[in-house]
């Protein structure tokens, strides 16, 4: 029996290109974002690909910023859906703020989505493979939660909190025989962030998921994206101080 992968946010950039990915690697379906009618030109798009006319579908309209919300909404795609072998933690935004200017309310935001947004989908997630006896669970954070950037502090600071989330719930679910699989991309040019080409290493959204899907398969704990060369400058950026960038400007 073909393999069901449930993504957030896959109505643009990187949680389109994994539902292309996916499907095409032949696993059914369960599509949530904001736009419906996104996710719906998105199925039509996905049903005409060769070996894809089969593959189950499904599409439901989610805000994840309605975290009270994400639960039910979460578990009536389930229902809809054969099975539930694996979801992914996708939806989330990318903003430049700057602190003290005014923009508080627009740092708040990248907190509700990226943050409670995504821990509200996590919980959804875990309470039905609980039911189900398993599953795997799969976070995109970002190589952002390693290292201090400046005017992206509150988005480094929801990645880094989101990605110790999930290293935390890996250890805590794993007598449930759940999976926790962290992402950690790059600079991927996607329609969420602007002038990525001025940016180093950037790859496209359908290279990147190509890249996750292959992490995602073989379960591993951390998937770097892509794999050059920022696995071997991890580490690096992990220990950058916050001193570094004011000789960077």
């Amino acid at each position: 029996m073909s393999k069901t992968v449930v993504i957030t946010g896959a109505s643009s950039g990187i949680g389109k290109a994994l539902a292309l990915e996916f499907a095409q690697r032949g696993y059914n379906l369960g599509l949530a974002a904001r736009r419906l009618d996104k996710l719906e030109a998105l199925r039509a798009e996905i049903v005409l690909l060769p070996g894809c006319q089969n593959l189950q579908v499904e599409v439901i309209e989610l805000d994840v910023n309605q975290t009270d919300t994400v639960g039910p909404v979460l578990h009536t795609l389930f229902s809809h859906l054969n099975q539930v072998d694996v979801v992914i933690v996708n939806a989330g935004v990318n903003k430049l703020t700057s602190i003290g200017k005014g923009q508080l309310n627009e740092e708040l935001g990248l907190i509700q989505t990226n943050l409670l947004g995504a821990i509200a989908t996590v919980n959804a997630a875990v309470e039905w493979f609980k039911q189900a006896g398993g599953g795997q669970l799969v976070g995109i954070s970002s190589l952002a939660s390693l290292t201090p950037i400046p005017k992206q502090a509150a988005y480094c600071a929801t990645k880094a909190a989101f990605s110790m989330y999930l290293d935390s719930a890996a250890i805590e679910l794993k007598k449930y025989k759940i999976d926790v699989t962290k992402i950690l991309p790059g600079f991927v040019k996607t329609d969420i962030v602007d002038n990525m080409d001025k940016f180093p290493f950037v790859v496209s959204a359908e290279q990147a998921a190509k890249e996750m899907a292959q992490h995602i398969e073989k379960r591993r704990s951390t998937g770097v994206v892509p794999a050059y060369p920022w696995k071997l400058l991890k580490p690096l950026l992990a220990n950058m101080p916050s001193g570094v960038w004011r000789y960077m400007k």
